[in-house]
């Protein structure tokens, strides 16, 4: 999304750009610290190690799911509908989001959605979709199959900002660890403060994952990731033997880089920002829907992650592939407003700008969106 002020930012924002320039000289050792601080959630800091520092966050969930089945000893991966999670062979046949075929050991769950979805009720909706999951592992094991990992993006960007319904990541956690597996959180997308109210996207489900991946926010854009997991998963991994290097995996300059993204997010208060501006916006969008009722379907989201679904009647919740993209085509080519439509139909209106997007910038986009929708019949 470019700013009203034409400052075109990455995603977590270049409002302390001399910062990030300024980092040749750092050590880069203190990101470890800087990054377990937050993913330790309810484990102590001694209990959380970042495994690996590495260049692409693809590259991070290959080494993920290596770990997955090494530790293990198992061979099935359990993904989600419409996921992506990188443009790796192997993560391609677990990304259903690219319709790439699925691999041999790929077993794909229902994308827990409660507005266009199996399940609706969102009192109930978690538990049924993670019975679900529970299916498919016993259906696994009934032909002699075992479970290497669940991995899912802790909120479905590309699936269409989908926010998954309370108590589903407990109860598929608990199924998948009882069935010998891991449980991989996906934070890529939605890691480092994004969602406002925590600094990442596992915990609005109160779970601790077995492994965590994360990318590109990290380093402002700079091509930086990383894998997260516990000593005990580290040390079973390496004692096995299995080798793996990286030629510029933990590199100095990217690890100084990432380094000061993690010292701007704290400094500028960028968290607290998007709680309280993301707030802000998903009030005016659903003030939005009331003037536009029978097209926005749906308003969700949560900090900087909130999707419009567009649809051709909200009683019937058809998808309107075709008005959601000529809506973010008027918002390029008349006000200069870059956006993006996603979702399983490809009708799901996404806002996921940078941290530093501010309230002039909502502001802006509010006023821009509400011109489309008064003139959509000539667009």
């Amino acid at each position: 999304m470019l700013r009203k002020r034409g400052c075109c930012c990455s995603e977590e924002g270049c409002s302390s750009e001399k910062k990030l320039k300024a980092v040749g000289k750092e050590s880069g050792n203190e990101i470890l610290n800087g990054i377990t601080n937050g993913v330790a959630h309810d484990r102590t800091k001694e209990e959380t190690v970042l495994a690996r520092r590495k260049l692409i966050a693809s590259e991070a969930n290959d080494l993920a799911l290596q770990i997955a089945d090494t530790v293990t000893g198992n061979t099935e991966h359990i993904c989600v509908e419409g996921a992506y999670h990188g443009n790796l062979r192997s993560l391609l046949q677990l990304s259903t989001y690219k319709d790439t075929p699925m691999g041999l050991h790929s077993i794909v769950a229902p994308l827990p959605d409660v507005y266009n979805g199996k399940y609706k009720d969102p009192d109930n909706a978690g538990m049924l979709y993670a019975g679900e999951v529970k299916k498919l592992i016993d259906k696994a094991s009934s032909n002699e199959k075992r479970i290497s990992c669940f991995i899912m993006e802790s909120l479905f960007s590309c699936a269409g900002q989908i926010i998954p319904p309370k108590g589903y990541l407990q109860a598929v956690y608990k199924y998948v660890h009882d069935a010998g597996g891991l449980c991989i959180a996906d934070e890529v997308q939605v890691g480092f403060g994004r969602v406002g109210k925590y600094f990442w996207g596992f915990e609005l489900q109160d779970v601790v994952p077995d492994i965590v991946t994360i990318g590109k926010p990290m380093g402002n854009g700079h091509p930086v990731a990383g894998v997260i997991t516990t000593p005990e998963i580290a040390k079973r991994f390496s004692l096995t033997g299995v080798s793996y290097f990286n030629t510029y995996g933990g590199n100095p300059v990217s690890m100084a880089i990432a380094q000061a993204v993690l010292t701007v997010i704290k400094e500028e208060n960028l968290q607290q920002h998007a709680n309280s501006l993301g707030e802000y916006l998903l009030h005016s969008l659903l003030e939005l829907q009331a003037k536009y009722p029978t097209h926005i379907g749906d308003v969700r989201g949560v900090g900087f992650f909130i999707g419009l679904e567009i649809v051709k009647d909200r009683k019937s919740r058809e998808p309107d592939s075709q008005l959601a993209t000529r809506i973010i085509t008027r918002m390029l080519r008349e006000h200069r407003v870059i956006m993006s439509v996603d979702g399983t139909n490809n009708n799901v209106i996404k806002f996921k700008p940078p941290m530093c997007f501010d309230k002039e910038n909502a502001d802006y986009l509010l006023e821009c969106l509400e011109e489309c929708f008064d003139n959509q019949e000539n667009m």
